[in-house]
């Protein structure tokens, strides 16, 4: 069973784009539908870890609104810091599941017991993932796959008792 969710921001959290004010101020879009399917997962019991390449406030933000407890930003060697992650939980990689959507993820995803892209995710990462998501990134992808492993380890009744 997958008891540790990783995610990638851009192109997963988000459709990807970055947007800039004349001021300088950055602004993200992120998909509810994936907020509520983390939240649910970390009052599930579970974890979640954000491994991205960029830093933001913004992320910082959406992740403490959601509950995320393992927030990594401005990483490099996404895989290391996975490594490290999973042994500090006392975890196995066949526990952790992941979503990448492109190259800075290709080691990360290699990693772990179950891989996802978004829909939208560039070829390489496709060809080694376990599942392409029909979402793409920032459209609910990262809850069409928090859905795929609900089901798979059949936790509908324990997910659907947290709103219902």
């Amino acid at each position: 069973m997958i008891k540790l969710i990783v995610l990638d921001v851009d192109g997963c959290l988000t459709e990807g784009g970055v947007t800039y004010s004349s001021e300088g101020f950055e602004s993200k879009a992120f998909n509810i539908k994936d907020g509520l399917g983390i939240s649910t997962w970390v009052k599930m019991g579970h974890q979640v870890a954000i491994i991205t390449g960029r830093n933001s406030t913004i992320v910082q933000r959406r992740a403490e609104e959601l509950g995320v407890q393992n927030i990594f930003q401005g990483i490099k060697d996404k895989d290391r810091i996975l490594k490290d992650l999973v042994d500090s939980l006392g975890l196995k990689f066949y526990e952790v599941g992941a979503i990448g959507d492109d190259l800075n993820d290709y080691n990360m995803l290699t990693l772990v017991g179950r891989s996802f892209t978004p829909n939208d995710g560039v070829d390489d990462i496709k060809e080694i993932v376990g599942t392409v998501l029909t979402k793409n990134g920032g459209d609910g992808a990262v809850r069409e796959m928090i859905d795929i492993l609900v089901n798979e380890s059949d936790l509908k009744d324990k997910f659907l008792s947290v709103w219902i």
